[in-house]
């Protein structure tokens, strides 16, 4: 993995750069961002370049030794701990990182801004919890007990210790703080908050920004074939995620718009009947198809709103989408708008914590009809 790979985020690749040239290298760091950001990825590509035998003043040089391998992430150096739970396969004290390297290689090559979810459903987790156990602690002790074998650094990846147990957290403390010369530690969080304070006073903070719409088309037209049309669309759904961007591309509907726009008059209209038939469309979506609906109905009444003080916004939209949305917000006072929008949003945020669909879909659309309707 080098710099180069990562779209845009050129201010965060200088800091990290800048820092191992000047040898500023902090011996435990945190990459925080939120899922499907840059976290991983720059973690990786940092690993690249403080080990590549042949850097530039830019990038890893992605052919040595050191960068074959940590590409490939069989590196002796480079280890990672991450949550697993057991399987049919794998239980009790062999629950723990090493056990699943095969499949975590096969995942993390394929994965590079993928979730917990994603990698729960790779390995085989059946709906158990996973976590990083405290047995895990003592293998991360014993590991790096040992020196480099190849490299400059001997670096430990550990991949959303938000989901560590508190005696595996307890358990490294010592080690964290004080690490044998020439290790490093990198923590790869989605939420930092989660973490003890004693985890978080022994690491330097490095927040990684969220994707720009134009850096997840760029992305999306590289990696996905996608021409500038559809990538700019999928991309202003994403919400500056690179993983919810690529779950929409196989799941986005070509006629999003017209069951926003037809459940809108409904709300509007208190079309109990027709309602309750929307009502069944969304249960049967899948949930990311329903999160992406929802993102739709969100990043629709937000142009609604702009609409009249940032024309050029509607050009971002097809001619059926610029209609919709300069109507809706001629109707509609700002007000109006923005406690739709509010309503919207907590309904994502519900829909995330695995609320009852047709109750949640039901209530919005009856709490969205009372909202255009108030005088």
């Amino acid at each position: 993995m080098r710099f180069a790979d990562i779209p845009g985020l050129e201010d965060s690749k200088q800091q990290l750069i800048q820092a191992i040239r000047n040898n500023h290298v902090a011996h435990a760091q945190l990459f925080y961002g939120m899922e499907g950001s840059a976290n991983m990825a720059l973690a990786l590509a940092y690993t690249a370049y403080i080990n590549c035998q042949e850097r530039t003043e830019t990038d890893s040089c992605g052919q040595c030794s050191n960068c074959t391998k940590i590409d490939k992430l069989i590196h002796p150096d480079l280890q990672f701990v991450y949550p697993v739970s057991s399987t049919k396969s794998v239980t009790g004290k062999n629950v723990v990182s090493t056990s699943f390297l095969k499949e975590w290689r096969s995942y993390l090559t394929a994965n590079k801004y993928g979730s917990l979810e994603n990698w729960s459903a790779h390995y085989g987790a059946e709906n158990k919890n996973a976590n990083i156990s405290k047995e895990e602690s003592r293998n991360i002790v014993k590991s790096l007990s040992l020196k480099a074998f190849e490299s400059e650094y001997k670096v430990l990846l550990i991949w959303l210790p938000e989901h560590m147990h508190v005696s595996a957290a307890n358990g490294i403390l010592k080690i964290l703080e004080e690490p044998p010369e020439k290790t490093l530690f990198l923590l790869v969080t989605c939420d930092y908050e989660k973490l003890l304070t004693t985890i978080l006073s022994r690491c330097q903070l490095f927040k990684i920004p969220s994707f720009s719409n134009e850096e997840i088309s760029r992305y999306l037209m590289e990696h996905n074939g996608l021409d500038q049309a559809k990538a700019n669309k999928v991309a202003s759904l994403a919400d500056g995620s690179i993983k919810t961007a690529v779950e929409n591309i196989e799941t986005a509907e070509d006629d999003a718009h017209v069951l926003f726009r037809d459940w809108m008059r409904q709300c509007w209209t208190r079309d109990y009947t027709a309602i309750n038939q929307s009502n069944e469309v969304f249960f049967k979506m899948n949930k990311t198809a329903q999160k992406l609906f929802l993102q739709y109905a969100i990043n629709m009444i937000r142009h609604a709103l702009v609409t009249a003080f940032l024309p050029e916004e509607k050009l971002k939209l097809n001619s059926d989408e610029q209609g919709f949305v300069t109507n809706f917000g001629k109707a509609l006072t700002s007000d109006k708008l923005e406690k739709i929008s509010g309503e919207l949003n907590q309904a994502a945020y519900h829909l995330e914590r695995n609320a009852n669909v047709r109750i949640l879909f039901m209530d919005l659309s009856l709490t969205i009809g009372r909202i255009m309707t108030a005088k």
